[in-house]
């Protein structure tokens, strides 16, 4: 992988639970990215689901069928297997890009964690429930207080101490909070207040995800993201919202702008 950090910035999508939007927000953040004149690469390292890498070729298909004018990362998909395939493909991808976008099986893999020692940006999205915060710490079942951080953690926090002691860099990990309007208050205060006393304590910074909204399931076959707003048609609301959200998460998620750089 190439070591200018200058150049190449490196972006895994990771979390061990599947159902979070995890490939749904890698693609947007790689189209946000392609569309801001940024060259992007992505890595799908999951071959056997392939979200990533389907939404692309949903993309690449509606580029040639209707002639679009719309922006395209480059992309590959690992065989989950090759140890030597791994190490081509990250040389590829790296060699003419400024953004790698990594996204990960929602499983433990041994590929994935290869790609998180080599993050820049570490991005963990979950849903806003204490069966997703399972993964990243433990609660007290009376009082709801952390009781220790999560095996996954306490990877990630050794992890970023290697890569800091090899080279060092600091990973920036992120914990992504997603579809959050569908959780009862009670519960939603309960883990936000889990969340930010872990935030503390394991060192990731907490920033709002995406929405459970019908539009990003419907996007899916044309391969479009709410970023392609001329080929979306007539944008009601719910649109509107999407596209709002989207845009204060990828203002949270505080990456170097490609330079010169539209606005989007």
């Amino acid at each position: 992988m190439d070591e200018d950090s200058d150049r190449l910035h490196v972006i895994v999508f990771a979390n061990e639970k599947g159902g979070t939007g995890k490939s749904t927000t890698a693609v947007h953040v790689a189209i946000a990215l392609a569309a801001k004149g940024a060259r992007v690469a992505c890595l799908d390292l999951d071959h056997r689901q392939r979200t990533l890498g389907r939404y692309l070729d949903n993309r690449a298909a509606t580029i040639q069928r209707t002639g679009r004018n719309l922006v395209m990362p480059v992309y590959e998909t690992h065989d989950g297997e090759s140890l030597t395939r791994f190490n081509d493909l990250l040389g590829e991808l790296s060699e003419k890009a400024d953004f790698l976008v990594i996204d990960t099986p929602g499983r433990d893999d041994r590929f994935a964690r290869i790609a998180v020692t080599n993050a820049d940006t570490l991005v963990t999205p979950m849903n806003d429930s204490f069966v997703d915060f399972d993964l990243i710490g433990h609660v007290d079942p009376d009082t709801f207080k952390v009781t220790r951080p999560s095996f996954y953690s306490e990877l990630i926090w050794e992890t970023r101490k290697h890569r800091a002691k090899a080279d060092g860099a600091t990973i920036d990990w992120v914990v992504l909070r997603n579809r959050l309007q569908h959780i009862e208050a009670r519960n939603m205060r309960r883990v936000s207040e889990a969340i930010t006393q872990l935030s503390k304590r394991v060192g990731f910074r907490v920033i709002p995800g995406l929405s459970e909204r019908v539009i990003y399931r419907e996007l899916f076959p044309s391969g479009l993201t709410m970023l392609d707003r001329n080929d979306l048609g007539e944008m009601g609301l719910a649109h509107v919202a999407a596209r709002q959200e989207l845009r204060e998460m990828l203002g949270g998620l505080q990456l170097p702008e490609p330079a010169h750089a539209p606005a989007i």
